[in-house]
């Protein structure tokens, strides 16, 4: 079986991609013997569309919840040593995360960036519509010279034999 796309050969009939073009072949051969149309087994990747600012306060809220997390565990660690200087650390990433949330939401844009379009699918179209050779060309088959080449009268290379016969004879 042929990719109708790039006219890659596949190596089997259970193949689900082409390997060149990646066009989807599932319900393929069905759909080329006039059956049902092909099953559409396209997963759309999701483009991101969060502003600068958006991307910023998500970060600053992971790190507040890295905050919230390690508070538990620094604390235990600081009553096991009696020692109350290991809590700073849980304070320094709180107070580094609202510095850094604030900053987002006071400064940066709230527009997004980026590409927004969908990626588009593969488009199979019914066979009577599709083509397989290209459009027929008013223009005929010229040669270098501008003379119209004769396809079916190619000049045959001489061979090495006669050229060699012909210098015999000539001695």
């Amino acid at each position: 079986m042929y990719c109708p796309k790039c006219g890659q050969q596949q190596i089997s009939e259970e193949m689900r991609f082409c390997s060149r073009c990646g066009l989807a072949l599932t319900g393929l051969a069905e759909w080329l013997a006039g059956g049902a149309p092909p099953i559409q087994v396209f997963s759309t990747p999701t483009v991101s569309t969060l502003s600068p600012r958006s991307k910023q306060m998500r970060r600053a809220g992971k790190l507040m919840f890295l905050s919230g997390v390690s508070f538990p565990v620094f604390l235990a660690f600081s009553l096991i040593i009696d020692e109350g200087a290991p809590m700073i650390f849980p304070f320094i990433i709180l107070f580094i995360a609202i510095a850094w949330m604030l900053y987002a939401r006071l400064f940066l844009d709230k527009t997004p960036t980026g590409p927004t379009a969908v990626a588009q699918q593969p488009e199979l179209r019914p066979m009577s519509q599709a083509s397989s050779l290209p459009p027929v060309s008013a223009g005929s088959m010229t040669g270098f010279d501008g003379r119209r080449a004769r396809t079916n009268e190619l000049a045959q290379p001489p061979s090495v034999t006669e050229n060699t016969t012909r210098l015999l004879d000539d001695d």
